[in-house]
């Protein structure tokens, strides 16, 4: 389970005041961003990531440092 950050804390980041964005657009943006991760790494020939954190944990963790935002269709 992922304790930090928050999910609160990811919606609040990913959407705006006016425009806030559900925890399902969460999801699917999370996890999008998580199998990017897992293809960069095989396309690297990496098989772990440092500390064996998990991809999903990476992926919720750029969203918090503002490394990607969400852009809606």
């Amino acid at each position: 389970m992922i304790n930090e950050p928050s999910v609160d804390s990811l919606v609040r980041k990913l959407g705006t005041e006016s425009e806030p964005i559900s925890r399902y657009e969460l999801c699917v943006v999370i996890a999008k961003r998580t199998r990017q991760i897992i293809e960069q790494m095989q396309t690297a020939g990496v098989t772990e990531l440092p500390g064996k954190q998990k991809e999903i944990v990476l992926a919720c963790q750029e969203v918090m440092n503002g490394k990607f935002k969400s852009s809606r269709d």
